[in-house]
């Protein structure tokens, strides 16, 4: 090798250390500068972290405890203490279990507390079930999203009919819908119901 060819060599090596080092102290610098910002975002993702895993910690052990309390409600439907540890732990589920005792004790009382329920479903199944003459049934299919609303209408014409009031009762089994599956029972009363 020539003297040229070395010294070009030595220079090359030097200009990349050079820039190695200049890229050190530009990282050092910003390094120095974003500290505490770097230091603080890694803080708060290891603290979503944390929050998000003991949140479906927490989330998983109130469905145990809520399913072990359901559990115990239907070996012994008067446990009071399953009944409390159901309520604290999930009150959609009891308004649910409370649902179901009030409709196999017809309890009027409870179906009527359960009237107001947040709980899905359960305010209107309890409002169909606590309708128990043709004007509380026609209340409830005048709401908008009632599930049993073409039920309540036909129970609420069959009410109209025991007392006579066949035009009325006409009136009503004409408003349940065409795409129901009680239009059949509906047409059959229109047609071979009292006229």
């Amino acid at each position: 090798m020539s003297l040229k060819t070395n010294i070009d060599m030595v220079k090359e090596e030097l200009n990349s250390e050079e820039k190695f080092f200049e890229k050190a102290v530009i990282t050092e610098r910003f390094v120095k500068k974003y500290k505490t910002a770097m230091i603080a975002s890694a803080i708060v993702v290891v603290a979503i972290i944390v929050a998000n895993v003991a949140y479906d910690i927490n989330k998983q052990s109130q469905k145990d405890s809520s399913n072990r309390a359901l559990t115990q409600l239907m070996a012994n439907s008067s446990n009071t203490e399953a009944l409390q540890s159901l309520h604290s732990s999930s009150p959609d589920l009891y308004d649910v279990w409370m649902l179901s005792q009030a409709i196999a004790q017809k309890d009027t009382v409870l179906l009527k507390e359960l009237t107001h329920s947040n709980a899905m479903l359960v305010g209107d199944l309890a409002a169909y079930e606590f309708a128990d003459d043709a004007k509380s049934l026609d209340e409830y299919a005048s709401k908008q999203d009632a599930i049993y609303r073409d039920l309540a209408l036909l129970r609420s014409a069959i009410f109209l009919m025991n007392n006579n009031k066949i035009d009325e009762a006409h009136n009503k089994l004409s408003k349940i819908s065409a795409q129901s599956s009680l239009t059949k029972v509906a047409e059959a009363l229109l047609h071979y119901g009292v006229k």
